[in-house]
């Protein structure tokens, strides 16, 4: 995901289920969620790879990754059906 242009980290706080988790999201929407020990972990990720961090809690998270779910959901449907011959 690193190498992806436009990486933004956005970090979730603990819940009851889960642990802290940053979510790494690229310029394209593209995303990944990786559990971290704290928040301060967390920063301490953005510092080093030099990456703009948010609090989820506080900013939500961007549109461009609902537009990233919603085409792979679509791309999905499409090659589903193109393998059962539906097109």
């Amino acid at each position: 995901m690193l190498a992806h242009r436009g990486v933004e980290i956005f970090v979730e706080p603990r819940t009851t289920v889960t642990g802290t988790t940053m979510l790494l999201v690229a310029h394209d929407g593209e995303f990944t969620r990786r559990q971290v020990a704290n928040p301060a972990a967390a920063a301490a990720f953005a510092r080093a790879h030099t990456l703009p961090i948010y609090e989820a809690a506080v900013v939500g998270y961007p549109q461009r990754m609902r537009d990233y779910s919603r085409r792979q959901s679509v791309l999905r449907k499409r090659a589903a059906a193109d393998a059962d011959g539906d097109r």
